[in-house]
């Protein structure tokens, strides 16, 4: 599971000179569950094969269901058998023999579905039990977290029409124990099952779900059923249906369907933004020696998702963030990382899954790091790295993380282990693991993991038993230290240089705040010139001190010269030593912490020389992460970059450099630039021409105008829905009020909306009709209501605030009636 399962709703940002939103939504203070050890579910009987026939109620979001369920007792002989069956209602329980069905008692007590077998069975005894029974999801109370937004497993999407401009779709969320609320199973992940199911719905829909579609059956009620069947043992949790109008475009692997859903808007884009999948497959088939395992590969986009995406067992979900158009993709395909992450858990989740929720270690951080397996691939070892570096930011922007167990056995809630520990965390381990072992190494304890435990559940030590039978090597130390430890080294370098006695003293200080002390194999490189010597040592005390000698005084000494560290470091090397490392040294990381030095000494010239020569770095990431750093405020800076800047918003090859340069360069508001803003915002980047348009708006505003009237006569997202917005409301023409309305009700709730809060409340102030105020406030209030309940203590604040800002200004225009429905509309207590 994707949440970008980074949470997928996290609204960050600074706000009237205030940090709105943390990474995190606050935690229970309750640590009581600190005493429950979290153990692997006890298997009393195993699930063998799950048969269902479904059909749906639209008008009241039910589900109509039989299924058959083969199971065997694991291991001890059983005469009952429990299955979790949430919110259902309970028809009939009956065991099948010899085609004949004998009803059995049973208990149930809303979750779980206690059933009193005929006799009792012995390991070697399958036996099956039908039950008939309806699902009503919309009336079950479950807790959702901040990666997954709700978990009532199943979900009817506009089920009844009624949302214009919405499709109808129904869509399962299984993970983590979901799967329940729509078909009784054992619902933990170290069970596994085949798998048959057919669907009954309207004939005007497509289906999706696991394995292969066998056969459709047009009825004559203007329905239609479709059976799908999966041969393949898969754990509970992954089971999936899919039901909506879609378009579905094919491509292949190996004579294998590859097929993506996309409304049908989407359909002429749908290679542009799924269309990497076949290589991917192919990708991690040949690293991991495994070849894609399963029948077919589909990929189906849905409506309104709690969460990233859901690598559903030859079925992903993905949640909205995969719809883009055309102009969007001229940015980068933003959903790509997404894309290469649920794929690589059809090998790490799907074919050999974490036996415990404490293990999702096996699932998550193997699906992190394969993104940056991807972009290592496909783009480069600076895309590559550049993910990476992310991972160790992401995982150290919040200091709590530094107390949790990668393999965590204590947890208040199994959807607490979705976070940064488990995910990029976890994937920079696998990172420093493979350099250490070596790539060969490396890719072969996978496969061998993979074989040994195909199409079974595993734990975190099943993985150090294949690196160990293939390296030779112990490898408990570095198990103990990541996979059941916590935290991470926080390291200060000192370099001391002795000329009389040609030596180079490096001094590695550990000043992490807990008594533990990392044992770290690193590399340290020594540069004279052009011309490097590896050392290759251990840090593994609270000080560590390594010498080393010299001809001539190095001009760099280079701490974790593959930059592959996850830690925190305070690394005391001077400027020069920097721009030495910016030029020789090379790596992304290398590079980027030269820029990041430099622009904190923009007052020194040589500074300055480096940061014009990271204008042209050869990866747009770093070209675009040194225009984030310079400081304008300051004449000289300004003066001296300018020039640069204004190349690279004319002349950059790739349009997210060129929108962050014309964004810049629109902060001069100078007229003489006025032609390039002109033809930019002509551009078919939503950011290269919405940051045109913002920067024209500022030395032009009538042009600026024109223009935004003309573009908001077309949809349109991003930064350039957002600058045609802007520029309208500020020219206080509000005809455009109802437009800007219909975009700001299609936007789905993310980031982007949240920040359109303020400009939209300020077009609402300015207009006058009763009706048009109230629209407006009823979609703002719509909008705060569908913000996940994890985040709504920080965000509805501000949307209060923002209402009541409304209010006011109606209440100073004599408008009373208007404010008295705005102040009605703000919640009580703010």
């Amino acid at each position: 599971m994707q949440i970008r399962k980074r949470p997928l709703f996290v609204l960050m940002g600074l706000l009237s000179g205030t940090m709105l939103l943390a990474q995190q939504p606050t935690e229970d203070k309750d640590d009581s569950w600190k005493k429950t050890y979290r153990a692997t579910a006890t298997k009393i009987n195993d699930l063998v094969d799950t048969r269902l026939d479904v059909k749906f109620d639209y008008d009241k979001s039910y589900l109509y269901g039989k299924a058959w369920i083969t199971l065997k007792p694991h291991f001890y002989p059983t005469d009952s058998v429990a299955l979790d069956a949430k919110g259902m209602d309970i028809h009939k329980v009956a065991l099948v023999k010899d085609g004949k069905t004998e009803s059995l008692k049973y208990d149930y007590d809303g979750m779980v579905l206690n059933i009193h077998l005929d006799k009792a069975y012995k390991y070697t005894d399958k036996y099956t039990v039908f039950i008939d029974y309806t699902s009503k999801p919309n009336e079950l109370k479950v807790k959702g977290s901040a990666a997954i937004t709700d978990a009532k497993g199943l979900y009817f999407i506009n089920p009844k029409g009624e949302e214009k401009g919405k499709p109808t779709q129904i869509w399962t969320q299984g993970e983590t124990e979901a799967n329940s609320a729509w078909f009784p199973t054992i619902d933990k992940p170290n069970q596994k099952t085949t798998e048959e199911i057919t669907m009954t719905v309207p004939a005007k829909y497509v289906t999706l779900s696991n394995g292969k579609l066998l056969d459709q059956k047009v009825n004559g009620d203007g329905t239609r059923t479709d059976h799908w069947k999966m041969d393949l043992p898969h754990a509970p949790y992954l089971f999936f249906m899919g039901v909506g109008e879609y378009s579905i475009i094919k491509d292949s692997y190996k004579g294998k369907e590859v097929s993506y859903y996309v409304e049908k808007e989407y359909a002429p884009v749908a290679r542009r933004i799924f269309g990497n999948t076949p290589e991917m497959i192919a990708f991690y088939s040949r690293i991991t020696g495994v070849d894609y395992p399963w029948p077919k590969y589909s990929q189906i986009v849905g409506r309104d998702y709690v969460s990233g995406a859901m690598e559903n067992t030859t079925s992903t979900l993905h949640g909205e963030g995969a719809n883009q158009d055309a102009r969007e993709l001229s940015d980068g395909n933003g959903w790509e990382d997404v894309i290469a992450h649920e794929l690589f858990h059809q090998w790490f989740g799907d074919y050999v899954t974490t036996e415990s929720w404490s293990n999702i270690t096996l699932n998550e951080s193997f699906a992190d790091y394969s993104e940056t397996l991807w972009n290592e691939y496909k783009y480069g070892k600076d895309a590559g790295e550049a993910v990476n570096y992310q991972g160790i930011q992401s995982y150290l922007q919040n200091p709590d993380n530094a107390s949790k167990d990668l393999v965590r056995f204590h947890y208040a809630d199994k959807e607490d282990v979705f976070d940064q520990v488990s995910y990029p965390k976890g994937g920079r381990i696998l990172n420093m693991l493979r350099n250490y072992v070596g790539d060969s190494a490396f890719f072969k304890s996978l496969n061998l993991y993979l074989t040994t435990n195909k199409f079974k559940s595993a734990e975190a030590q099943n993985l150090r038993l294949a690196f160990e039978d293939i390296t030779g090597q112990d490898l408990n130390w570095y198990w103990n230290q990541w996979y059941y430890g916590s935290g991470h080294p926080k390291l200060t370098i000192d370099y001391v240089y002795d000329d009389n006695a040609h030596t180079v003293k490096v001094i590695i200080n550990q000043t992490q705040e807990t008594d533990k002390v990392f044992r770290l194999p690193i590399a340290i490189d020594v540069y004279n010139g052009a011309t490097k010597q590896r050392h290759s040592v251990w840090v593994e005390d609270k000080t560590d001190t390594f010498t080393f000698t010299y001809k001539n005084k190095p001009d760099l000494v280079n701490v974790d010269g593959d930059k592959i560290l996850l830690c925190e470091k305070k690394d005391n090397k001077t400027l020069d030593n920097f721009i030495h490392q910016y030029k020789y040294a090379g790596k992304y990381v290398d590079r980027r912490e030269a820029i990041a030095f430099a622009a904190d000494h923009q007052d020194d010239a040589k500074a300055q020389d480096l940061l014009k020569m990271a204008l042209k770095d050869r990866f747009y990431r770093l070209r675009n992460f040194t225009m984030s750093r310079l400081d304008l405020k300051r004449d000289e800076i300004k003066k001296g970059f300018e020039p640069l800047i204004a190349d690279l918003a004319a002349n950059d090859p790739d349009r997210r450099v060129k929108g962050t340069a014309v964004e810049l360069l629109g902060t001069y508001r100078n007229p003489a630039y006025k032609g390039l803003f002109a033809k930019a915002a002509l551009d078919s980047s939503y950011t290269v021409a919405g940051n045109a348009l913002a920067a024209l708006s500022s030395v032009d505003s009538t042009t600026a105008l024109d223009l935004a009237k003309k573009f908001i006569k077309a949809p349109a997202k991003g930064a350039l829905a957002a600058a045609t917005s802007a520029v309208l409301i500020k020219s206080g023409d509000a005809s455009s009020f109802d437009v800007i309305s219909d975009n700001f009700e299609k936007m789905p709730v993310n980031q982007e909306k949240f920040m359109f809060i303020r400009p939209y409340a300020e077009l609402i102030s300015k207009v006058t009709g009763t009706d048009k105020v109230k629209r407006g406030v009823d979609l703002i209030v719509k909008f705060r209501e569908a913000i996940p309940q994890a985040y709504r203590n920080q965000t509805d604040p501000f949307i209060n605030n923002a209402l009541s800002g409304i209010a006011a200004k109606k209440t100073a225009a004599g408008l009373q009636e208007q404010a008295d429905y705005i102040k009605s509309k703000v919640q009580k207590g703010f």
